[in-house]
């Protein structure tokens, strides 16, 4: 019988102590997995997206301090094509030159990306990149090629995301839905999945939309943190920019600092967890706020609907319901929706 090798031993004293780095103080950490979770509708895309046009031009974040230097994005979407999200990126002022959208595997064996089985490639190819600072997966679930709801499964599947972070000092930003009938419950037991997508993650970010005082009130807030403070967070709205001849991208308008737990503060907000009606307002605000600046096209409107997590059709129903209508304008021109009169939609 072989002998067994040895287990190596470090000692204490010799374990240099080493501060935390931060892309963000207190809300993005360097080389580490944060999650951005929360209910459809809420704008996580475009958060994420808005964050990430900071790093690309060394701006100001959402507290008012600098980030430090500008850096490259990486970003893979399973819900939206790069143009819908460049749109997006141009609204949030991000230096494009700056941005790079993952799309597939090159050589012979040419196919698309595949975040459950790839990510050992893309940490060789973002090697080359001259500051990758941040990469966003969106949806995070993809990156498990098992069952998302198995621990064992989850915590496998998210190392070589981790250690891709780990190994190029890059923050990765995974996006992820709340799980249906969890109002109420504590923020972090809500994200979809095993809680191993929660306990690999060093910050949970969860985002919410309600009513607060009689207004549309959007937040995103610290629900977990490993690394720092685990409460409070920031007010926004979502805005739409005109970025281009006929195209539209959104983008966050940031409203001020929140203070209180996650717990506390998405209970204040009227309606955000209201397991009977939420799905249907939901909707119906997102509608509201597409019309806001008038006519949208179709092609516009039905981007606009994958990106805040609803199905195209089930959007266009609730339109009609409220009173909106598409029109086709002339022989030569594309389908535009139009507000007639948007009721309640009862």
């Amino acid at each position: 019988m072989e002998p067994l090798p040895p287990v190596r031993l470090l000692r204490g004293d010799a374990v240099a102590l080493e501060p935390i780095e931060w892309l963000w103080n207190g809300y993005l950490p360097a080389g580490m997995l944060v999650l951005l979770g929360g209910a459809p509708g809420c704008g996580k895309t475009t958060l994420a997206l808005s964050l990430a046009a900071v790093v690309t031009t060394a701006g100001v974040w959402p507290d008012g301090s600098k980030c430090t230097d500008a850096g490259d994005v990486i970003i893979w979407s399973g819900e939206d094509p790069p143009p819908v999200i460049a749109a997006r990126l141009v609204a949030a002022g991000a230096d494009m030159k700056r941005v790079h959208f993952v799309y597939g595997l090159a050589g012979e064996g040419a196919r698309a990306f595949d975040p459950g089985r790839d990510m050992v490639s893309l940490q060789a190819t973002l090697q080359g990149l001259a500051a990758p600072r941040l990469l966003i997966l969106d949806p995070i679930v993809s990156a498990v090629a098992g069952d998302g709801h198995k621990s064992n499964e989850v915590r496998r599947a998210l190392q070589p995301v981790i250690e891709l972070g780990q190994r190029l000092g890059c923050t990765i930003v995974g996006i992820t839905h709340f799980s249906k009938g969890t109002g109420g419950r504590d923020p972090v037991e809500r994200i979809t999945g095993s809680l191993a997508f929660a306990a690999q993650a060093r910050l949970v970010l969860v985002a919410a939309k309600g009513r607060a005082d009689g207004e549309e009130r959007r937040v995103v807030v610290r629900a977990k943190s490993n690394v720092g403070p685990d409460e409070g967070g920031f007010a926004y709205q979502l805005k739409r920019v005109d970025v281009a001849d006929g195209v539209v991208g959104q983008c966050v308008e940031w409203l001020g600092a929140v203070d209180g737990s996650a717990r506390e503060i998405l209970s204040a907000l009227d309606g955000a967890d209201d397991e009977r009606d939420g799905p249907r307002s939901d909707i119906e605000a997102f509608i509201r706020g597409c019309f806001a600046g008038g006519p949208i096209t179709s092609k516009q409107f039905e981007a606009d609907a994958r990106g805040a997590g609803y199905e195209p059709r089930t959007v266009q129903r609730m339109a009609k319901r409220m009173g909106a209508s598409s029109r086709k304008d002339g022989m030569r021109g594309g389908w535009t929706w139009h507000l007639d009169t948007l009721g309640s939609g009862n």
